[in-house]
């Protein structure tokens, strides 16, 4: 029993199963904005889903990545590069989480199966994609992008009335691009020596992170956009501001970069669900 629960352990460590806290805000999100009947059954199956992809796309990134982590002082004990996973363990995970994924996206409607693939490929391209351009942070914000505007299709099973999706979608995108490249600065050194491309390591730490405050510039006039057109409410209100007063905080704080990216983060994570309950009159 205690083997057992060592691997599952490993496992966990190995998808980062923690990192959900960033995508499950957004899929609840998506599912509230949504024109549909939003009952119990479908708001786990698209947790599940959301479950599923999560690990995949995670799995997917390590090993692609094994060789470059292997070689990188700060992510050579993570589990593939330190022998604490075989490779065919890992495509074991990946592949389930895949499975989960792909049968939540059905017993949803067969229409979501249709369209499931479309993230799947996004996972598949994006962990390549520092290999030959800067701008793979935008790939990583593609990846979570998908997230609410999958969970809001599987709500209401059609793409009419896309404009609030969109720009929560728009949100989503330059939220994550914005704070990877903050992560990235972890790995100037590193990437610059083995040609790994990152904007970081190709303009430098201030330019980069000016870039970084764009892209969040961008993603909070989206969901101010979003909140003028679309919602209603003093608390909403007061969220749209908070999450303004965390964005400002992550940047302030850039150089802590594990208080930057995991802490606040979650927090813009959770304020953001709580931003869309509240500005659709669901709560509060």
């Amino acid at each position: 029993m205690s083997c057992l629960w060592n691997r599952i352990t490993t496992y966990s460590r190995f998808v980062k199963i923690e990192h959900t806290l960033f995508s499950f805000p957004l899929l609840l999100s998506g599912a509230v904005i949504a024109e549909g009947t939003l009952t119990p059954k479908v708001i786990l199956l698209v947790l599940v889903a959301g479950t599923g992809a999560r690990v995949a796309a995670l799995g997917l990134n390590r090993i692609f990545d094994r060789v470059i982590d292997r070689e990188n002082p700060r992510t050579a004990n993570r589990e593939l590069p330190s022998n604490q996973m075989t490779l065919r363990e890992a495509i074991l995970v990946t592949g389930s989480g895949i499975s989960v994924y792909l049968l939540a996206a059905l017993l949803i409607s067969p229409s979501c199966l249709w369209y499931a693939p479309i993230p799947l490929a996004i996972f598949f391209i994006y962990p390549l994609m520092k290999r030959f351009t800067i701008w793979a942070h935008l790939g990583v914000g593609s990846s979570l992008a998908m997230a609410p505007l999958g969970s809001w299709y599987a709500v209401q099973l059609s793409f009419n009335n896309y404009a609030q999706i969109t720009l929560l979608c728009v949100f989503t995108l330059f939220w994550v691009a914005g704070f990877d490249i903050i992560y990235a600065i972890l790995d100037v050194e590193f990437d610059r020596k083995y040609g790994i491309h990152s904007l970081p390591a190709s303009l430098g730490k201030k330019r980069a992170l000016w870039v970084s405050f764009f892209f969040h510039l961008i993603a909070f006039s989206s969901l101010l956009t979003l909140y003028s057109l679309f919602m209603q409410g003093k608390l909403a209100f007061v969220m749209l501001v908070a999450i303004g007063s965390l964005f400002a905080i992550e940047h302030w704080k850039a150089a802590d970069v594990e208080f930057a990216f995991f802490k606040v983060n979650a927090a813009i994570g959770f304020a953001i669900f709580l931003f869309t309950l509240t500005g659709k009159g669901i709560f509060g």
